[in-house]
């Protein structure tokens, strides 16, 4: 009686998280009109209307489709036009095209999603407990895939609002300007050893998390701080973007060929900074942690800094030490906040989980003994493990049940659209 109990909370709790995440993604969407639904500002955008149909085409390929015995999709075309990169689902609508889908309309898109809701309600309240235990990473992973659709709905609608002359606000701001006291970076010494790194099993985490393994790391120093945007200034003023010996040789020919001379979403107004965000146009805080830069912009300013980027490995090893807490997208905020009076009570780093994603020196590879998974499931991580370079901690538009200590986000070293932001570490002497 009491396993029986059990599973029937489990299967209680998967259903309330299922649906609170799914609603999650309603509301992000609410303060947007019909017409901002559908644009594609840039090949790496999608539309938010894409975005919501996407995550419910995944549930309904992954579990209705494959495990609910008898269903049938009444929207088959669907499969085409909103699966992402599901090679052995089928063919695929073009990624830099997704602008140009304009039916179905918003209007059907949500009707879908409520469809999708109802049919994996349903099955998941009446399947039997082999079934439910057997799809559980299924349905969690799906899940989390929403939470990461969640994120990108914000950080592209911020690239479809930029871009617009208008430069309209997706909320109204909370947060004002401050350009307070921020206090000097310290370095936390940790000792080199054989650690242990990836997820330990208790709990979700995706593939590319595991197998846990060990690691030998060099006793090395961590910033207790993230670089803030007063700091980056620096850096642009004394020229560090016109200063070749910085930059990683692909990266000087990203700023020569773009003409990069400041963050992502920075323009100069009266000889002053300013910066678009999700309310509006702003001058720039300088006491705000930097964001918008890419892999190449941070590891250059860490150089100028006399410091490095830290490696994923040293990121989590400071991280199992502390809190999983910060300026996540539940704050409301959708943009990274300063450092306040209580992050400074003690010698742990601060700003470690939310704000910005932090850019580590670890190119994203499989750790020792990853075995990418049968079926299509298996190409949402492994194929991916290439050209792309490993960021850990979340953001101001990461959900906080989203994260973990050993959660790998990877990006382009060029990507400079997603919240991304800079913290430094050093060889130890």
């Amino acid at each position: 009686m009491d396993n029986e109990n059990n599973n029937l909370v489990s299967r209680k709790e998967l259903i309330n998280n299922y649906i609170k995440v799914r609603n999650f993604s309603n509301k992000l969407a609410e303060p947007l009109e019909i017409e901002d639904y559908v644009i594609q500002s840039m090949p790496d955008v999608s539309p938010t209307k894409w975005h919501l149909a996407h995550t419910s085409w995944f549930f309904e390929t992954f579990i209705l489709s494959k495990l609910n015995q008898g269903y049938e999709s009444p929207f088959p075309q669907y499969n085409y036009l909103f699966n992402s990169y599901y090679v052995q689902v089928g063919e695929r609508h073009s990624r830099p095209k997704r602008g140009l889908i304009s039916r179905p309309t918003v209007e059907e898109v949500y009707e879908y999603r409520k469809y999708i809701d109802e049919q994996t309600t349903e099955f998941l309240e009446t399947c039997d407990e082999t079934t439910l235990a057997n799809i559980l990473y299924v349905v969690d992973t799906g899940i989390h895939h929403e939470q990461q659709h969640q994120e990108l709905i914000v950080t592209d609608i911020k690239h479809v609002f930029s871009v617009n002359p208008l430069k309209p606000r997706y909320i109204e701001s909370k947060m004002k300007n401050t350009n307070q006291y921020v206090p000097d970076i310290k370095w936390k010494l940790f000792e080199g050893g054989i650690y242990s790194i990836g997820h330990n099993g208790n709990g979700f985490a995706y593939d590319n998390e595991i197998p846990i393994h060990k690691e030998y790391v060099e006793t090395f120093e961590f910033a207790s701080r993230l670089i803030t945007n007063g700091e980056y200034i620096e850096f642009i003023e004394d020229g560090g973007y016109q200063k070749p010996e910085l930059w990683l040789s692909d990266g000087r020919s990203k700023v020569e060929d773009n003409n990069w001379t400041a963050p992502f979403y920075w323009e100069k107004q009266d000889d002053k900074w300013h910066y678009f965000t999700l309310t509006g146009m702003r001058e720039v805080d300088l006491a705000e942690p930097v964001c918008h830069v890419s892999h190449y912009e941070a590891d250059a300013f860490a150089r100028w800094y006399g410091a490095r980027l830290p490696s994923e490995s040293e990121w989590e090893i400071v991280s199992n030490e502390l809190k999983i807490e910060g300026n996540f997208v539940d704050n409301n905020n959708f943009h990274p906040s300063t450092i306040v009076d209580e992050q400074t009570d003690n010698n742990n780093p601060k700003q470690m989980f939310g704000d910005v994603w932090e850019w580590t020196s670890s190119p994203y590879s499989p750790y020792p003994g990853f075995k990418i998974a049968e079926g299509a499931l298996g190409e949402y991580n492994g194929k991916f493990m290439c050209n792309q370079m490993v960021l850990r901690g979340g953001s101001c538009a990461t959900s906080k049940s989203h994260i973990r200590r050993t959660y790998r986000n990877f990006f382009p070293s060029d990507a400079r659209w997603q919240f991304m932001g800079i913290r430094l570490a050093k060889d130890a002497k």
